[in-house]
């Protein structure tokens, strides 16, 4: 009889579900989006009632007991207890006049919106797995605890970290107090620094300079705001507005009570309507994304003078600015630095379980002293595809076991857009190989074939280059590994011509590192790849369309293949091909 521990991201947005062994190995961790195909899956349970029941009975065999870990607590702070009391919470409460302007760039109703529906996503946190454990497990037994939400994100961080010494920073939006919190990891432990409180929150700011661009940031939109920036410059006049919005002191991030109001209300109206308004966007998202660099690295500087370590982790939804991951290293004296796969919200249903497993059993060596997989999610399997042979009568389906990898090579060769699933799904935000599509990285107008053709989304999202390790240092100044997509290098100039498709206008990529150990097949794909172009990478996006999760399953991924420009689909081994056009 086995103990499981399962973590559930109960945030509002982005939940997630994971599931960890007596021995710390991850044996599933997705997020929810993915299973409900609904984009950040907004309100929506961790653990969807008929989905729990499967991931169970796959993943927990011979269970005698289950520990139900989430990344909140439940203890809530006082503001939030005096706001609920006072209705503020409630429907008809969020748009109650007459109450004192929180000191932040969002909105009262916009920050009691998020605070009501996370105090809801607490309430009901676990329910739903409650139900099933009580129907087909009732002799086991079952235990829930909470933590603290950046406890959560630094520990999925520094677990599945290479590291055994580190300083670790959490940067997001909100957690219980504050918005950010400050680690010394060492020796399996998590020594909690500083925890910040109070509204002060640089994940606050960028979601306003999202705004302000003229994106959404609850669909999670500041990926446009990074995209977006490269073709702009500096704004003087704007850059001093934003100063004067938020400042850093030592651990503590503070708006300024005077001014703070005053500067959004001239940031708002700073808009010409003389002048293009892509082109203002830009530059504020090149002027916001220049500031955010500045408050990172005063952040981060501070943080390697306390610790003194070389190494550094970072967690939390600001780290997954790409942008400026890639900079670290050259603005500040850390050495190293690791991003997980999912250091938002989703990737705290991981750090949930362990810490509720390291809770237990304190000397147990969770982090591995190699890189942690990303590729822990559901399948698609070839029973799927099988059917899909013997039912279909339009599409061609091939089983190429032997060569799948040199045929699909030879497509990409060709000019093919491919969509490529292989085992796992992927944990986090990126397509890391497995629920990707590829094309050739080699001509600059297939950016553009794929945001029009298949993607439908804007002409200056860029796109990603997936590059062998051997070889990264030749195409990237000052390469670092970047195991999950998770920084922006630049490109050195004479390779800029030969990967068109994957330099973006200001001469940087997104890049992921590929070995062979980490991904054997996509290491194959590329490899072959490189043999038939002598270039040893591949042009990189997830396997949706704009506005739409990751493809789950073989009817979503059917659904794009069959409604986008794709030429091709790839499913394990099959390789399945629209029927010509006579």
């Amino acid at each position: 009889m086995k103990k499981y521990y399962i973590g559930l991201s109960i945030t509002y947005h982005d939940p997630a579900l994971a599931i960890v062994d007596e021995q710390g190995k991850v044996l599933f961790a997705e997020a929810t989006e993915r299973y409900l195909q609904n984009k950040r899956a907004l309100n929506c349970p961790a653990d969807p009632l008929l989905l729990v029941q499967q991931l169970l009975k796959q993943y927990c065999p011979d269970p005698g007991a289950f520990v139900i870990a989430s990344n909140w607590r439940k203890k809530r702070p006082v503001y939030e207890n005096i706001i609920a009391a006072l209705g503020c919470l409630k429907a008809d409460g969020l748009m109650k006049t007459g109450i004192k302007k929180l000191r932040s760039p969002l909105s009262n109703y916009q920050l009691h919106h998020m605070i009501a529906s996370q105090r809801n996503n607490i309430g009901s946190a676990g329910l739903n797995l409650a139900r099933i454990m009580g129907e087909f497990y009732p002799q086991c037994n079952v235990s829930f605890v909470d933590y603290h939400h950046h406890l959560t994100h630094a520990a999925t961080a520094c677990y599945s970290s290479p590291y055994t010494e580190s300083a670790c920073a959490v940067i997001d939006s909100f957690g219980e107090n504050g918005s950010m919190g400050f680690y010394h990891f060492k020796d399996q432990r998590l020594h909690c620094l500083y925890e910040t409180r109070g509204t002060g929150s640089i994940g606050f700011y960028y979601m306003k300079v999202t705004e302000l661009c003229g994106f959404d940031w609850l669909k999670g939109e500041e990926w446009k705001v990074m995209g977006l920036a490269p073709y702009g410059k500096l704004n003087q006049a704007l850059y001093e507005l934003l100063k004067t919005t938020i400042n850093v002191q030592g651990f503590d991030c503070l708006h300024q009570s005077k001014s703070l109001f005053k500067s959004i209300a001239a940031l708002e109206k700073s808009r010409r309507h003389d002048q293009d308004p892509i082109v203002q966007a830009a530059d504020l998202a090149f002027t916001g994304q220049y500031f955010f660099a500045e408050l990172m690295t005063q952040l981060l500087q501070y943080l390697q003078q306390q610790t003194g370590s070389k190494n550094l982790i970072l967690g939390g939804g600001c780290a997954l600015n790409s942008a400026f991951n890639g900079q670290i290293k050259e603005r500040t004296d850390f050495n190293q630095v690791f991003i997980p796969s999912a250091p938002a919200d989703d990737g705290t249903a991981l750090g949930a379980a362990w810490l509720a497993l390291h809770h237990e059993q304190a000397d147990l060596k969770i982090a591995d002293t190699v890189i942690q997989s990303a590729y822990l999610g559901s399948t698609i399997s070839d029973a799927a595809v099988k059917n899909l042979m013997r039912y279909n009568r339009a599409l061609d389906i091939q089983h190429l076991p032997d060569n799948i990898c040199a045929v699909t090579a030879d497509l990409l060769a060709q000019g093919k857009l491919v969509g490529w699933i292989q085992g796992r799904a992927e944990f986090g935000p990126r397509a890391l190989g497995n629920r990707s599509i590829l094309a050739d990285p080699r001509f600059a107008e297939t950016k553009d074939n794929i945001n029009q053709k298949v993607k439908f989304r804007e002409s200056f999202r860029p796109f990603a280059p997936s590059v062998l390790h051997e070889y990264a240092d030749e195409f990237f100044e000052q390469y670092q590994e970047s195991p999950y997509m998770d920084k922006t290098l630049r490109i050195r100039d004479r390779q800029q011509a030969h990967i068109a498709g994957v330099c973006h206008v200001d001469g940087t990529g997104r890049l992921q590192t590929v070995k062979e150990e980490w991904n054997p097949r996509f290491y194959q794909l590329i490899t072959s790849f490189y043999q038939q172009t002598q270039i040893p990478m591949l042009l990189n996006t997830s396997f949706n369309v704009m506005g739409k999760p990751l493809v789950h399953s073989l009817d979503d991924a059917l659904a794009v293949f069959l409604s986008t420009g794709l030429d091709v689909l790839v499913v394990n081994d099959y390789l399945i091909s629209k029927p010509r056009n006579e």
